[in-house]
């Protein structure tokens, strides 16, 4: 397995800067996206990636913001991610330029693609299976799951896997509920899991040391969203 490689990619007048881990062995190798939470791209994104690789997959952590940093506080973090959220449109261009560049990629198989995302990576994952995008599988944990375009029947063509806490002030049952009529009523093939007792970042073993009420890591969820991630993949990209 070699070392992340840079992946440019221009849009919309914003350089962002990806990073690719392969397997070893010879390609072409099915490619998966790693789409960062609100502060941008960082170890925990490049840990998922690396254990991508280990299994098999080509990873790309992916930049939604520019530069290819990460944003450490809240305070540095709210204006990029403000700016996508607020504009809806370019969010969803950005994260389906990034599946489109993950594709055009040597040694990618670009028939047998994924993306998983973490908080606001989880939305763009969602907006990406929304697009209609040629994606077989997407995975949102504790993402945002709020959209002003909702699917419409027939468009989905991923399997979408969503992992939410029900103790997550970001995801309310009224959005997880939402969100589950929006998929069913779209015809998607979709799986919802609500772990009871986990709350925002449940995967992010360093997010107690945010001391932000409703966020904070839970060991089961984050392995049990993991393993369920592993068994989708390979069912998905075989």
């Amino acid at each position: 397995m070699t070392e992340f490689a840079a992946v440019p990619l221009h849009h919309d007048g914003a350089d962002l800067i990806g990073g690719l881990v392969v397997p070893e062995g010879p390609g072409p190798h099915p490619g998966v996206l790693v789409v960062h939470t609100a502060h941008g791209p960082n170890d925990m994104m490049r840990e998922r990636a690396t254990r991508l690789a280990r299994l098999g997959y080509a990873a790309l952590v992916v930049d939604m913001y520019g530069g290819g940093k990460e944003h450490r506080s809240a305070e540095e973090a709210g204006g990029p991610f403000a700016d996508l959220v607020s504009r809806p449109e370019r969010l969803r261009e950005r994260i389906v330029a990034w599946h489109a560049a993950l594709a055009a990629l040597p040694g990618i198989d670009a028939a047998r693609t994924a993306a998983i995302g973490f908080c606001f990576g989880g939305k763009c994952t969602l907006e990406l299976a929304r697009s209609g995008a040629d994606v077989r599988a997407v995975v949102s944990y504790h993402g945002l799951l709020g959209t002003d375009r909702p699917a419409e029947a027939g468009t989905v063509r991923a399997h979408v896997a969503v992992y939410a806490g029900a103790r997550d002030p970001y995801a309310p049952r009224a959005d997880i509920e939402k969100l589950e009529r929006e998929l069913s009523d779209a015809g998607a093939d979709y799986s919802l899991t609500v772990f009871q007792r986990a709350a925002h970042g449940f995967t992010d073993p360093d997010a107690d040391a945010m001391g932000r009420e409703g966020i904070s890591y839970n060991e089961e969820a984050d392995a049990a969203s993991w393993a369920g991630t592993v068994a989708l993949l390979e069912t998905a990209l075989a």
